[in-house]
């Protein structure tokens, strides 16, 4: 009998198993935390990897990062919102690069926020493309740390899923659906 494989992240598997692997993994990571996420989006290969790999691209549809200087070919400077009105900054330089199909970055040793990860973009055929973001970091403060990024909505794996999904709306329809008032003019309504 044949076995069939998922090729998805391990973070995303319906596997309760694949689950529990992944968890035995990061408990050996040192607190470290894996996150992974796929979309479908109905564009090619290689047009979503130009947008992408064109870094000051990503604030369009990247909600809390503020900006990325492009230092040079394969390096750049991040800054990220953080909870509680900060930012948090670092150095990513690429460390894997494949014209439409593949980068992979790691940040430098003296980053707010330590991460590696990479993005991934495979052919699904008529559907388009399968876009896989793989991440790992390590959370200011540890644990503490990513219960108040929880919080404040600005953990990576919650942002991760939202940045996808406006990335797939972005490329697919040229916008970004947004609700008819924006969470900056129902806070001044409270205010």
């Amino acid at each position: 009998m044949a076995t069939w494989k998922d090729d998805a992240p391990p973070a995303t598997s319906k596997s309760a198993e694949i689950r529990r692997e992944e968890a035995r993994a990061l408990e050996e990571s040192n607190g470290k935390k894996l996150l992974g996420r796929t979309v479908t989006i109905n564009r090619s290969p290689s047009e979503l990897f130009s947008y992408w790999r064109d870094f000051t691209n990503l604030p369009s549809f990247m909600e809390n990062v503020e900006r990325i200087d492009v230092l040079s070919p394969t390096k750049s400077h991040w800054v990220v919102k953080a909870p509680a009105e900060n930012t948090v900054e670092w150095d990513a330089v690429i460390t894997e690069e494949r014209d439409g199909e593949v980068i992979a970055w790691s940040s430098a040793e003296d980053a707010d926020v330590r991460n590696s990860g990479r993005i991934e973009f495979r052919d699904a055929g008529a559907r388009g493309t399968l876009v896989t973001a793989t991440m790992v970091y390590d959370p200011p403060a540890g644990v503490l740390g990513k219960i108040v990024a929880k919080i404040f909505q600005r953990e990576p794996a919650i942002q991760a899923r939202r940045d996808l999904r406006r990335f797939k709306q972005l490329m697919e329809t040229g916008e970004i659906a947004t609700s008819s008032r924006t969470r900056l003019q129902l806070e001044e309504e409270k205010a």
